[in-house]
C-alpha cells in the first residue's frame, strides 16, 4: 500500500524554460523534501507534465494554505493541477453485471493491501454476484434495468455514489452502456474495461468471431469512460499471442485473464495518482 505520508501534486501546462526550477524551489522555499519528481515534455503536442512528490511531515501549515499559496503561484505559469494526500482514502464503487473474474481480481488485491482504497459498496444489475460481495463483506446493490427504465435506475446509481462520496467508479464488466449526461458528470472518475478487439469486433460474443477469423494475439484496454463509446482515453493495455490450436472457449480464458489484470493495472495507476489526462491522451508516471 502507498505511504501515507506524502503528497503529490499532478500538474500540466504549457511547455516553457525553467518550469522545473520554478516548481521545485516553490517547494523548496517552503521547506519540503522533495520524495520524487517526474516530467515529461511532450514536444509534439507543447505540453508539459510534472508528478512531484513531498513529504507530508514537513506541511507546517494548513492543508488549504498550501493549495491557495500553489494556486497563486499556478496562476503565474498557468498551471493547471490538482493536489492528492495519501492519508485520505479514495472511496470506490464498483459496478458489475454477471461475470465474476475482474471483480474478484480487484478485490483480492484490496484485501492483499495493493490498493490504496476503500470499497464502500458494489452496484449491480443482476443479483448474481451478491455471494462475491459477501465473501468481501462489502454492500451488495441490485438495481435491475431495462430499456424502459435506464433513466431511474441511473438515478439510482447516482444517488448511491453521492450518498457514499464516491471517488472512482469502476466498470468491472458492466455490460450497460451509461448515458452520457452520467458519464459527463463524473468525467475522469469511470474506468472502463474491454476486450481488444474493439473495433473490429464490437458486440456480442467477440471471441467466436475472433476464432472465425484466426486472431493471432488477443489482449484488453482499460479506458476512462467518455460519451464515445469505448473511445476514452486509453490508461493500460496487454496482449498475449494465440494460436489455431485456440478455441473460442480457451481464448476466452485468455481474455479473461488479461482484462482482470488490465483492469486493475489502471485501477492502481489511478488510486495512485499517477495518471495525467491530456485531452485523449494520458500521461502515466
Amino acid at each position: 500500500m502507498k505511504d501515507n505520508n506524502t503528497i503529490t501534486f499532478l500538474i500540466k501546462a504549457g511547455d516553457a524554460k525553467g518550469l522545473v526550477s520554478e516548481i521545485t524551489s516553490f517547494f523548496y522555499q517552503r521547506n519540503f523534501n522533495i520524495l520524487s519528481c517526474k516530467q515529461h515534455s511532450d514536444t509534439l503536442a507543447g505540453k508539459y507534465f510534472m508528478r512531484i512528490v513531498i513529504d507530508k511531515n514537513d506541511l507546517k501549515i494548513s492543508r488549504k494554505q498550501l493549495e491557495d499559496e500553489f494556486s497563486q503561484f499556478a496562476e503565474k505559469f498557468t498551471l493547471e493541477w490538482k493536489v492528492n494526500y495519501s492519508d485520505q482514502l479514495k472511496r470506490v464503487a464498483i459496478l458489475v453485471s454477471n461475470t465474476s473474474h475482474c471483480l474478484y481480481h480487484l478485490m483480492s488485491k484490496l484485501n492483499e493491501g495493493e490498493l490504496n482504497c476503500e470499497v464502500p459498496l458494489i452496484i449491480s444489475n443482476h443479483p448474481k454476484l451478491e455471494y462475491v460481495a459477501e465473501q468481501f463483506k462489502i454492500p451488495y446493490y441490485c438495481l435491475p434495468v431495462t430499456k424502459d427504465t435506464k433513466p431511474e435506475q441511473e438515478q439510482q446509481i447516482i444517488d448511491l455514489i453521492e450518498k457514499h462520496h464516491i471517488d472512482l467508479i469502476i466498470m468491472a464488466r458492466y455490460m450497460q452502456i451509461l448515458s452520457n449526461n452520467f458519464v459527463t458528470r463524473y468525467n475522469g472518475k469511470i474506468i472502463n474495461i474491454h476486450h481488444a478487439f474493439l473495433p473490429a469486433f464490437e458486440g456480442a460474443n467477440p471471441y467466436q468471431r475472433a476464432y472465425e477469423r484466426g486472431v493471432k494475439m488477443i489482449g484488453a484496454t482499460a479506458h476512462y469512460a467518455t460519451p464515445e463509446l469505448d473511445k476514452g482515453p486509453i490508461i493500460d493495455q496487454d496482449v498475449e499471442r494465440v494460436s489455431h490450436e485456440h478455441d473460442p472457449d480457451s481464448l476466452k480464458r485468455i481474455g479473461k485473464d488479461i482484462e482482470s489484470i488490465v483492469l486493475t493495472r489502471a485501477v492502481k495507476a489511478h488510486l495512485d495518482d499517477k495518471i495525467i489526462v491530456n485531452e485523449n491522451r494520458t500521461v502515466i508516471f
